[in-house]
């Protein structure tokens, strides 16, 4: 079977450029990013939008909630030194008639109107008819409370409010003469009505009137888009609604109010808690389905020593809560067709930018490399420069084998660090479960009370405070040479008295020079040698030094010696330590300097061993590591701490059975440089 010519295209499509699809591929991820951008923005500033209506609504709600409790509270106590004036206390009922309106608008309620009902035990006045509401502005009769007949003028007045839960008409208030409700509304505020009323008491201390008034109170709403001062909605402690924004609703329970989710149970029950928050509410108020509402108590005096608890809601749509998020929107529409634009443009730069030179590259390695094939490399790529690259790799992998060669090399280079690290923890393991199986052994018998006395007993905690020790010190080494592979090793230098410190270790080590009938042979200087360095970590080298001396000579004289060299003429020493050096030694250490010298009759170490010496998890001869107990880091360490202190350190050995010498050399302290004429010399030996 044939194929046809467009088969056989479709088979062998050419591939597509390097160029092309990176630009198709920029395209494709960025775009998705910034629309994602966008809508993440979106999001976040109706969240940020949100978060501000919610507290400005809380903050309208408690504002309304503290104006209406302040207007409240300031009219009761007006009224009350109101009924405690001449007028009312001794003044005719014509009198009083005339001058209560300007007395009452001194009120910061709007007086819809007053009516003032003489006592019905006054014997001056006549009792009106049923149904008069007696003098005052009021047309219809307001409910009058039943008073104390007397009261004490030393008693508080009491008072009674009460809201009307009614909807309030618009009416000419005849004493502040301004329009209620209806205009108020047109000016953006809701209104609504209580009855407060107190009684009056003459000189005599015996009721005379009653005086009732009718006020309104108005809160400012604004449900404008962008501001939130919100719709008032008023809900008293029996759940009736005194203000609302729908007129037919003043009055009702809110029971019987659309709330599908209950939610305004659960605002009530918040605000007995005294909580304020901030709520979503769906079909309450007539219009836009979703409302948000922020809600607080206020606490009403209804009645001396008595109080009622409201719930004050401020309300506004949520689409005036998120009104500036239309225009963020537009913003961001327009920026992000900008960006899309300038998307485009750079992903064609940067796809020409990196085409280029690969382009180039793969004519530049065509024209230069032309070898056979060692190893075809795949070249179905579908990208033709990559294709290209993939023949000129070919030539490449001759290349290869002289390569492996190296890698071979590197290979057995790491088998081998790694072989002396196996080593290492393998020694390191010994050494530790050598004092621990002490420490173990010696606590048992202690205290399974193996022991035959207390003096045995204290033999053996002694034995295991020893392994504690020692196991310390190799924890302690490894733990250092942690630090000074990480870098992490501080110094804290200060002036140093050589010759104290070497005595200090001398000290230390003594009972062991004794234990093994060593003899040793210590600087005996008149005068302080003073240098500037760590005076911990200069101790901790010199104890690894003189320990290692004692550990590894069996018989024989340790020594010491403390030589200051000034200059190449003038050398102040009590021994030949300066003799042998290195000419390393003497380069990285100019004089000034002192040398702290420590020669044993050990074991001695092998001349080509010698390299190994301070290399840290490199030892010298694993057999004598088991033999001696130790990790093998002192030396390492001690190297370290040495540099770190601008000195150097050496040690020397002629074979074998000969003995060591280990040179420590650090800067004389330049205030402390010797005159020749001082006497440094001689030396002390003990000896068992």
């Amino acid at each position: 079977m044939r194929l046809s010519d467009t088969d056989s295209l479709m088979l062998h499509r050419p591939p597509r450029s390097f160029r092309r699809i990176l630009l198709l591929r920029l395209l494709f991820f960025s775009i998705p990013i910034l629309l994602i951008g966008q809508y993440a923005t979106v999001r976040k500033a109706r969240s940020s939008l949100l978060d501000t209506a919610r507290q400005n609504l809380t903050s309208s709600a408690v504002r309304k909630a503290t104006d209406l409790n302040r207007s409240l509270t300031f009219s009761q106590t007006v009224l009350q030194t109101l009924s405690r004036t001449t007028l009312l206390q001794q003044g005719d009922l014509a009198e009083v008639e005339a001058r209560l309106p300007d007395e009452l608008s001194q009120l910061p309620l709007l007086v819809e109107c007053f009516q003032l009902r003489p006592a019905a035990e006054d014997p001056a006045v006549e009792d009106p008819a049923a149904g008069d509401p007696g003098p005052g502005t009021c047309e219809a009769s307001l409910p009058i409370p039943t008073w104390p007949t007397t009261l004490d003028s030393n008693q508080p007045i009491p008072f009674i409010l009460s809201p009307t839960k009614e909807v309030v008409p618009s009416i000419q208030d005849p004493i502040s003469s301004r329009v209620a409700t209806t205009q108020d509304q047109a000016n953006g505020y809701s209104s609504f009505s209580v009855v407060i009323s107190v009684p009056i008491y003459g000189v005599d201390n015996q009721l005379r009137y009653t005086l009732t008034l009718k006020a309104t109170l108005s809160q400012p709403k604004n449900i404008r888009p962008g501001l939130l001062v919100g719709e008032t909605i008023i809900i008293d402690s029996q759940g009736v609604l005194l203000l609302h924004p729908d007129p037919e609703l003043v009055g009702a329970h809110v029971s019987t109010v659309r709330d599908p989710e209950g939610r305004l149970a659960s605002i009530q029950r918040n605000v007995y808690t005294g909580n304020s928050n901030t709520i979503h509410l769906f079909g309450f108020v007539p219009g836009p389905l979703e409302w948000l509402a922020g809600y607080t108590g206020m606490d009403v005096e209804i009645a001396l020593g008595e109080s009622d608890r409201w719930t004050v809601l401020a309300m506004t749509p949520i689409d005036h809560a998120l009104q500036g998020l239309k225009d963020i929107q537009d913003v961001l529409i327009l920026l992000t067709l900008g960006l899309l634009g300038a998307n485009a443009l750079l992903a064609i730069l940067v796809a020409s930018s990196l085409s280029r030179p690969i382009e180039r590259l793969s004519h530049h390695a065509r024209k230069i490399q032309d070898l056979a094939h060692i190893k075809e490399v795949p070249d179905h790529f579908g990208v033709r420069e990559l294709e290209n690259l993939a023949e000129i790799l070919n030539n490449m992998m001759k290349r290869l084998e002289e390569r492996a060669q190296a890698l071979r090399h590197a290979w057995q280079d790491a088998q081998l660090a790694n072989q002396l690290k196996s080593e290492f923890l393998a020694n390191t393991s010994h050494e530790l479960r050598t004092p621990l199986n002490a420490i173990i052994g010696c606590i048992r018998l202690v205290r399974d009370d193996c022991c035959d006395s207390e003096e045995e007993a204290q033999e053996f905690l002694n034995r295991a405070d020893k392994a504690a020790l020692h196991l310390l010190r190799i924890i302690n080494d490894i733990l250092d040479i942690a630090k000074i592979e990480a870098g992490k090793v501080t110094l804290k230098p200060e002036k140093v008295d050589v010759l104290h410190l070497v005595n200090e270790v001398v000290d230390l080590q003594a009972l062991h020079i004794q234990q093994k009938h060593l003899k040793l042979v210590q600087p005996d200087l008149t005068e302080p040698v003073w240098i500037l360095a760590d005076r911990a970590k200069l101790k901790q080298v010199l104890l690894n030094l003189i320990y290692n001396a004692i550990k590894f000579t069996d018989k024989g004289v340790i020594k010491i010696e403390i030589d200051v060299q000034l200059d190449k003429e003038t050398q102040i020493n009590g021994g030949n330590s300066g003799n042998g050096l290195s000419p390393g030694f003497d380069e990285g250490l100019p004089r000034p300097r002192v040398l702290v010298t420590v020669t044993d009759t050990g074991i001695g170490i092998d001349p080509e061993q010698r390299h190994k010496l301070f290399q840290p998890f490199v030892m010298i001869d694993g057999s004598t590591t088991r033999r001696f107990e130790g990790t093998g880091l002192g030396l390492a360490i001690s190297k370290n701490f040495i540099d770190l202190m601008g000195g150097a350190i050496e040690i020397h050995s002629e074979g074998v059975g000969k003995g060591a010498t280990a040179i420590i050399g650090l800067p004389l302290a330049p205030s402390e440089i010797l005159s020749p004429t001082k006497s440094l010399t001689g030396s002390t030996s003990i000896s068992n």
